[in-house]
């Protein structure tokens, strides 16, 4: 079973591609931050752990509390390492299975914004990386987030760059004008399906 992981920058355009993609027949999506989402919700795992570090708060009527929990992670490198060491050995195991229950597929599209930060692009058989100018990243994230600036530049500033993603992939996917995005994305599909 062939896993492609499909990864970019915030504000890249990772959902749009990913969106493409879905399209195709028997190809099976896993979206790795939506997973994690519903994990962190039922995984007694994730809950014990996340509550023994964070306290009590960190979950309001059996949900997570997400804005204490961002409050806490997003300006402290060790409390996000911390989450993400609870939070990804879980979703890794909830792909395995995703993945033995799709094996008859082309292929698995397995999209993960921190791909090669969390150590993901290990299991991947092929890589695409989705790419777009920085301020257009920006720009997009500001209007689809209701944030700021300085607030995106800080999420930018925990994944790695363009630059060095692109450099370990097997394809690289420039998403500025969506007709050459759709073009892009049958290319690498009928290349993955040969």
């Amino acid at each position: 079973m062939m896993v492609v992981g499909l990864t970019g920058g915030i504000g890249s355009g990772k959902s749009t591609v990913m969106k493409m993609f879905s399209e195709f027949e028997n190809v099976a999506i896993y979206i790795a931050d939506d997973e994690a989402k519903k994990l962190m919700n039922t995984s007694s795992t994730i809950k014990t752990a996340l509550i023994k570090e964070f306290g009590e708060e960190t979950y309001l009527k059996n949900q997570l509390n997400r804005p204490y929990l961002a409050s806490i992670v997003f300006n402290n490198k060790e409390k996000l390492a911390f989450l993400n060491s609870v939070v990804h050995p879980v979703v890794h195991q909830h792909l395995s299975e995703f993945i033995k229950n799709n094996s008859d597929k082309d292929y698995i599209l397995y999209e993960n914004a921190i791909l090669f930060e969390n150590g993901s692009n290990k299991i991947c058989d092929k890589i695409i990386t989705v790419t777009a100018p920085i301020k257009t990243r920006i720009l997009r994230v500001v209007n689809r987030d209701k944030t700021t600036k300085e607030a995106v530049v800080s999420r930018m500033n925990n994944q790695w760059n363009d630059y060095k993603k692109m450099l370990q992939s097997h394809y690289v996917i420039h998403n500025i004008d969506l007709t050459k995005t759709k073009a892009q994305v049958l290319t690498i599909h009928n290349s993955l399906t040969k």
